[in-house]
């Protein structure tokens, strides 16, 4: 990709959009940076363009600045159909987006996890894989570390595992992950994408530039994903939390096993994955099935299966105060996410549900909040408070509050917990009515938590 001199209209500068215009910058081109904000709004996160070629049109309309671009790129948060890239694509200008490029400048090998939930802890407990097996490895994309950071660097030697959204996946043309695992798709981002229909095309394109001798790693579990097995180019491994498999791995007589070509490979005992929950039993099984299909020597997916600890924000144990353990899942954006988080809970459990209106329906999760039989009491919280709370009530679930701050919630849920339960801070939504991403809730969670006396 020449991109020598070249205009480019790099599209919001959050972190994928500044990485992005440095990647450019290192490839000669010239980003012109555009995004609703005006620069004032980015205090100094701007700080390493000043002094380059990039030239700043922030807080301007960026469909007036086509005429003198080359190309559009786009970062995540702009939705395919945005009046912008509809005009550029009009107007016969390029649009890409900042996976798609970064992807196309990238040294070495890729592998890739996309699925509704599960994607941040399996890419990071892939990445730990490959990193016990010697290879010099990025871990990068949705999970908060932009590809096109790891693309001024990466040597082709290395290999980047990359974690992929829906939201990345509207913009891509030649993105080929060497080995791609798709986890799960249930109900989320409706708001954007429209239809269960589309979210499911959309995950699929995960796939599609993949070749012959690529391996396609899918949930068999999931009967969107079996069924979508039988569409892929590349040669499937299924992973199964619940049922023998021919090519892939699954658990039986409570052990891991790969299965390939006839070869059977015994990982370790199924009870040994540290990290906890079923969810993440599956999340182990896929990483598993990457794991093998790389070449990994089975010792050292057992070794980093029984050793890895988890990720920040996902059922993540913060404190045990007055005999209450108060645990972080702020990466519980979605109904299945927070169902996930439900059936890991093993003693009386306050939650604190709500947040940003992705258009969700909350039923399923309710009717799993009453079959639990673990979650004692829900504060709710945010835009869907109100929804949460009237879907919970048509559940047959009347033990819910509200509360209309963050630290209101906190106070509420110590009042309720009881010691030797859980306080779970696990929303089922986004956190951009209240926050500005998830990981902002989680810190600020944790922050109130170890300021209780």
């Amino acid at each position: 990709m020449n991109l020598t001199n070249k205009r480019i209209l790099v599209l919001g500068m959050a972190r994928s959009g500044i990485a992005a215009a440095e990647l450019l910058l290192h490839h000669g081109a010239v980003p012109v940076l555009a995004d609703n904000k005006k620069e004032e709004a980015f205090g100094n996160a701007l700080d390493s363009l000043h002094g380059t070629a990039c030239e700043f049109r922030l807080g301007e309309d960026p469909v007036m600045l086509l005429d003198d671009v080359d190309m559009l790129l786009i970062s995540p948060g702009v939705p395919i159909d945005a009046p912008v890239v509809l005009a550029a694509k009009e107007k016969g200008v390029t649009v890409t987006g900042e996976l798609e490029m970064a992807s196309a400048l990238l040294g070495g090998e890729m592998v890739a996890i996309s699925g509704t939930n599960g994607k941040t802890t399996t890419t990071t407990l892939m990445g730990k894989m490959l990193e016990n097996a010697g290879r010099i490895t990025h871990v990068a994309g949705n999970i908060g570390y932009p590809l096109s950071a790891v693309a001024r660097v990466s040597k082709k030697t290395d290999i980047s595992v990359v974690e992929v959204s829906s939201f990345q996946l509207e913009s891509i043309k030649t993105f080929h992950p060497k080995v791609a695992a798709l986890l799960n798709i249930t109900e989320d981002h409706l708001n954007r994408h429209g239809t269960m229909a589309q979210y499911i095309k959309l995950k699929q394109r995960l796939f599609e530039n993949q070749k012959s001798d690529d391996v396609a790693v899918l949930n068999m579990d999931d009967p969107v994903l079996f069924k979508m097995a039988g569409k892929l180019k590349g040669r499937i491994a299924f992973f199964s939390r619940t049922q023998p498999v021919e090519n892939g791995a699954c658990i039986e007589d409570g052990k891991i096993v790969w299965r390939w070509d006839g070869v059977q490979k015994t990982i370790c005992e199924a009870d040994q994955v540290l990290i906890p929950g079923p969810h993440n039993l599956e999340n182990a099984l896929a990483a598993t099935a990457m794991a093998c299909a790389l070449g990994i020597p089975a010792p050292i997916i057992r070794h980093t299966l029984v050793s890895f600890t988890g990720v920040e924000h996902r059922i993540e144990k913060v404190r045990v105060f007055q005999g209450v353990t108060y645990i972080n899942d702020s990466k519980g954006t979605n109904v299945d996410s927070t169902i996930k988080a439900v059936q890991s809970m093993k003693a009386p459990t306050v939650l604190i549900l709500g947040g940003y209106d992705k258009h969700t329906d909350f039923m399923p999760l309710c009717k799993e909040i009453v079959a639990s039989g673990m979650i004692s009491h829900i504060v709710a919280i945010g835009q869907t408070a109100q929804q949460i709370q009237r879907q919970l009530n048509e559940a047959g679930y009347s033990s819910v509050e509200r509360a209309y701050s963050f630290e209101e919630a906190i106070d509420r849920c110590r009042s309720k917990a009881v010691a030797g339960g859980n306080v779970l801070l696990s929303p089922a939504c986004a956190s951009f009515d209240m926050f500005k991403d998830f990981e902002d809730r989680g810190r600020i969670f944790k922050e109130l938590v170890n300021a209780l006396k």
